[in-house]
C-alpha cells in the first residue's frame, strides 16, 4: 500500500463487532504497508438520532471531529455490518449529521470534506453474502450524497464468525489477499490523488 494517511471507520462498535474485527485487522495491514492510519469510533461521538428540530437548535459539535478527521487524512476505509439488509443505523445517523454540517468561522462544510475524497469498502457478516447488499448501499451513499471516490474494489466476508482467530487474524489467505487488494487499491487512487493537487 502506497504510504498515505487513512481513516478506518467501522459500521459497528459493539462488543464482538466482525466488522469491528475486520477494520482493526485492515488498520494494522495498511500500517505494515507504510501507511499512517488512525481508528475512528463512531460511537464515541454519542450523535443524537438525526431530527430537524435539533438541527434547528445547532448541529451536534462532535460532528466536526468527523469532519476534521477526514480532512486530516488521505483517504477513508469503511467497514460495514449489514442489519436487516441494509448499513448500520450508527454509520446512516452519522454521515447524515455530518451533511447538516455547514461552513462556518472559517470551517469548511461536512459535504465539502468529503468531496472528491478516496475510499475503500470491506464487510463481514455471518451470512454467506458478507454483508454484500449492505456495501452496496454504503457506495451508493457515499458517491452520490458525499461526492467521495469509491474504489470499485470492494471485499466482503461471509460466514465471519468462522474467518478470524482469537487474535483477530483472518485464517484464509485468499481472504486476506482480497482484504490486502482493497487497500492497495485504495492506496493507489488516494496516492495519485495526492500527488496531482
Amino acid at each position: 500500500m502506497k504510504p498515505i494517511r487513512l481513516l478506518a471507520i467501522s459500521g459497528s462498535e459493539r462488543r464482538g463487532s466482525y466488522n469491528r474485527t475486520l477494520a482493526r485487522y485492515a488498520s494494522a495491514a495498511a500500517r505494515a504497508d507504510g501507511a499512517e492510519v488512525t481508528e475512528f469510533d463512531l460511537r464515541a461521538l454519542a450523535l443524537p438520532l438525526y431530527d430537524g428540530d435539533i438541527e434547528a437548535q445547532g448541529v451536534p459539535p462532535a460532528t466536526a471531529q468527523l469532519r476534521d478527521a477526514i480532512l486530516a487524512h488521505d483517504a477513508l476505509l469503511v467497514v460495514t455490518p449489514e442489519y436487516n439488509a441494509f448499513p448500520s443505523p450508527l454509520f446512516l445517523n452519522t454521515f447524515d449529521w455530518l451533511s447538516r454540517l455547514r461552513a462556518v468561522d472559517g470551517a469548511i462544510a461536512g459535504l465539502a470534506a468529503t468531496a472528491n475524497r478516496p475510499a475503500g469498502l470491506l464487510s463481514a457478516s455471518p451470512g454467506p453474502l458478507g454483508g454484500l447488499r449492505a456495501m452496496n448501499y454504503v457506495r451508493q451513499y457515499l458517491q452520490s450524497a458525499f461526492a467521495m471516490i469509491v474504489v470499485p474494489q470492494q471485499y466482503a466476508i461471509g460466514r465471519a464468525a468462522d474467518a478470524f482467530d482469537e487474535a483477530g487474524q483472518l485464517k484464509d489467505p485468499k481472504v486476506a489477499q482480497s482484504v490486502h487488494g482493497v487497500l492497495d487499491a485504495l492506496g493507489e487512487v488516494a496516492w495519485a490523488l495526492k500527488a496531482a493537487r
